[in-house]
């Protein structure tokens, strides 16, 4: 995702996975910003990876989707070693709460503006 030029992420054609997680972050950085660009990139290098959409407000409500080929790639990613403490030390530092929803994406479109417009 680039932030100086945001888009959605550019996804194959469905079905495929979402995974869609929301999180109120607690005061401070404490490290967060490092480890979320770790994740990011160690996540985009698992098999079934496809892409990720996420935004953050300034109140620290963000949300993250990754979209993922398959529940196999799904849970390959959550038993990842570096995951699996980034998760834990998100408990304890991180967040103040947070959901995870994982579903199945059946159908997807999207829109573009002409430049010229």
């Amino acid at each position: 995702m680039n932030v100086t030029d945001p888009a959605p992420a550019s996804l194959p054609a469905p079905p495929y996975y979402a995974v869609v997680f929301t999180a109120v972050r607690t005061p401070g950085d404490n490290g967060y910003a490092e480890s979320d660009e770790r994740m990011m990139k160690l996540a985009a290098d698992q098999p079934g990876f496809l892409g990720v959409d996420s935004a953050r407000g300034a109140d620290g409500l963000g949300i993250t989707v990754s979209y993922w080929r398959d529940k196999d790639s799904i849970a390959a990613w959550r038993e990842h070693a570096e995951h699996v403490l980034a998760r834990a030390h998100g408990r304890e530092h991180w967040y103040a709460s947070f959901a995870l929803h994982v579903a199945k994406v059946e159908r997807a479109y999207g829109f573009v503006r002409p430049a010229d417009l």
